[in-house]
């Protein structure tokens, strides 16, 4: 602080600029070290208060980053593995989806080949019975055939003659009857000879036949759809031209 000094006369009073002059740089020099130094002190306690709290604050903040990167760390790894889990059970679930599939499309495949199967084996044993029931009818129309042949060869009555084509009419409706379960005859007589279809029970020369004609048919054979249920019983020719194949 600047002291006021008093003046007793008036040289002093002169006097005093100059040492006021003189004084003052003193005094404005010393006391601006003494301010700026408590300044200086006090600037100094206060920024080390001030960066003593940012390095608090951001150690802090560093710490609770580092506490949420935790947490941020351990949800992600947690919603990974459950993703992870779910992922797992969409697989196992379409596995199992495409296993179901596999198993209904063969059951599907298993029940229609039973179907066709069993449709099949009805199919089958329907036509052997059929068969059989043909096979067993055979004989008969054979010896109705036998007895209409004998009773024509024969000059009989009036009556006789009536009952004859009675027994003929009869015969008629029974080969109808068979035709329309598929039965047809087999009588080959002048057709080349087919061995799988006809049965040879004797050869005859013949050199104006072809060779391998059928001559004479002793008993018809017959088939029942593609299959041959009778061979027919024939004469076979010999002796004669080749038959020309066909084209």
């Amino acid at each position: 602080m600047k002291v006021p000094i008093e003046v007793e006369d008036e040289k002093n009073e002169a006097m005093e600029p100059e040492t006021a002059v003189e004084d003052a740089p003193e005094a404005e020099a010393g006391e601006p070290e003494v301010v700026d130094a408590e300044e200086t002190d006090e600037e100094a306690e206060e920024r080390a208060r001030v960066e003593a709290a940012i390095r608090a604050g951001e150690e802090a903040a560093e710490r609770e980053l580092a506490a949420d990167a935790s947490k941020i760390r351990e949800e992600r790894d947690e919603l990974q593995k459950k993703l992870a889990d779910v992922e797992d059970q969409i697989e196992a679930a379409k596995k199992e989806a495409a296993d179901a599939t596999e198993r209904m499309l063969r059951l599907q495949a298993d029940w229609e080949n039973f179907r066709r199967r069993t449709a099949a084996e009805r199919l089958a044993e329907k036509e052997r019975a059929a068969e059989k029931l043909v096979t067993n009818l055979l004989p008969v129309i054979d010896d109705i055939e036998r007895a209409i042949e004998h009773a024509g060869a024969t000059d009989g009555d009036t009556q006789f003659q009536q009952f004859v084509d009675g027994v003929s009419a009869v015969h008629a409706k029974m080969l109808g009857v068979l035709e329309k379960e598929g039965v047809e005859p087999i009588d080959p007589a002048g057709e080349p000879f087919e061995p799988l279809a006809h049965q040879a029970v004797g050869r005859v020369e013949d050199k104006d036949a072809y060779d391998e004609t059928v001559a004479q048919v002793y008993q018809k054979g017959y088939r029942m759809g593609d299959k041959v249920i009778r061979t027919a019983m024939v004469t076979v020719t010999y002796g004669g031209p080749k038959r020309p194949t066909d084209e």
